[in-house]
């Protein structure tokens, strides 16, 4: 098929690569100039493991382009999936701007091209978006379009395995027309393709990260009432996540550091907005990011208490295998340890590597400016300077330099990483 993806992040730059591994052709197009002349030369626009190779491969085939024109992908394209960004409103609601601006726009380019057309929102969007979408396309195109939403569960680090290999995959619609198109598009993804009503796609993808959202603090909270009681939560985790009859899976269910990205902190919001504007009551999601917030907190309060101020913190992005900082809990706690007189050191070597773009770049310059003078390559120092050290991801490099930290160093480790024996080891869920 020929198609074109709307929005060149990390949802519009895997799904276009993946596509074209499997002999799609692929039309990037993005307002960005910097991230098509990237994607069209097979360079990745993101730190994602596998993507360059595979980006390099489909342009190669001749299956991958980039534009910046809507016409001329709409133009080229049988059909269209949309990925651009639904940010965070001051309000916590979702700012569908982006969503309903190219829409529009192609709608408008339709109006110069004859034949059917398939319009797929894959933009993380609650119900009735999609709706919305297909009124403003058809307003603008001036005859029917078929639209469908398909939610995407790709996990930042993983999301070319996530793609690969998923659980299912879930086509949101009531045109026939567009579901034959979908099911065309992933005949060869080796998963159960599931098609149901628009809105109850759309509602899927919040609450699989509302719950993902939900497991962690959970598991924080657990850990730290555990604790009280001198119990070690991890203990008690290792042990719930075993029984599996009642659909509990041991992702996310651990004592540890506050959950942050790109998704669980803004949908959660946007769920909570929804809550307000209808006036109903959601106690547990309305506790989940004062919860989460408060562990971040307790790492900070528990380092401070140390009376530490050579501070290293192992581990910026809000995972590893990623350079995303939005929302990541560790830029708040490096803020907290600054503003309380901290010296801070940083190590993540795909923060520093990354060409800083688009919202990365923006999240960076608003919060955290002066980030490149806190990161460092010299890890050696790093661990031999501190007075304290905080394990934010669970790499096997972190592991390999805590050999070197003397026994009188506490180390606060939230990921659950790998400690040698003569190491001072604190948790603060557990």
């Amino acid at each position: 098929m020929n198609v074109a993806v709307f929005g060149l992040g990390y949802v519009g730059a895997v799904t276009s690569a993946c596509l074209a591994q499997r002999g799609h052709h692929l039309m990037g197009v993005d307002v960005n100039p910097l991230k098509c002349d990237m994607i069209a030369s097979g360079r990745s626009p993101i730190i994602e493991t596998g993507l360059d190779d595979l980006l390099l491969q489909g342009v190669q085939a001749g299956r991958i382009h980039a534009t910046t024109s809507v016409s001329e992908a709409v133009a080229f394209a049988d059909l269209s999936i949309v990925s651009v960004g639904t940010p965070s409103l001051p309000n916590g609601g979702l700012d569908l701007s982006y969503v309903y601006r190219v829409c529009e726009q192609i709608g408008q380019a339709l109006r110069d091209k004859a034949g059917p057309h398939v319009l797929v929102l894959r933009s993380t969007a609650l119900p009735g978006t999609t709706d919305a979408c297909g009124e403003i396309l058809r307003r603008a195109a001036g005859r029917d379009v078929h639209v469908a939403f398909n939610p995407e569960f790709l996990r930042e680090g993983s999301s070319i395995r996530d793609f690969d290999q998923p659980a299912y995959t879930i086509v949101g619609t009531e045109d026939p027309q567009a579901e034959a198109a979908l099911r065309e598009l992933y005949a060869d993804v080796p998963a159960p393709l599931h098609v149901v009503p628009t809105r109850v796609a759309e509602m899927v993808k919040y609450t699989a990260n509302a719950f993902h959202a939900v497991k962690i603090t959970f598991a924080n909270e657990i850990g730290l009432l555990a604790r009280q009681m001198g119990v070690d939560g991890r203990d008690v985790m290792s042990l719930i996540v075993q029984d599996t009859k009642l659909n509990v899976s041991p992702a996310y269910l651990r004592p540890g550091f506050a959950y942050g990205g790109s998704c669980l902190p803004k949908d959660v919001s946007a769920l909570l907005h929804l809550a307000r504007r209808e006036e109903l009551s959601v106690p547990l999601l309305a506790s989940l990011p004062r919860s989460n917030h408060a562990q971040i907190e307790r790492v900070a309060d528990a380092v401070l208490a140390t009376g530490a101020r050579r501070v290293t913190v192992l581990g910026l992005a809000f995972k590893a295998g990623t350079d995303d900082l939005r929302e990541s809990p560790a830029v708040e706690l490096v803020e907290r340890l600054i503003g309380r007189g901290c010296d801070v050191r940083i190590l993540d070597r795909a923060v520093q590597s990354a060409t800083l773009l688009g919202a990365n770049r923006e999240y960076i310059e608003r919060r955290l400016p002066h980030v490149s003078c806190l990161l460092t390559d010299d890890p050696e120092s790093l661990i031999h300077d501190a007075q304290a050290i905080v394990v934010t991801q669970n790499q096997k490099e972190f592991s390999r330099l805590l050999e070197g930290v003397r026994p009188d160093v506490p180390v606060f480790d939230v990921a659950g990483i790998a400690v040698p024996a003569h190491v001072q080891v604190q948790g603060v869920a557990w």
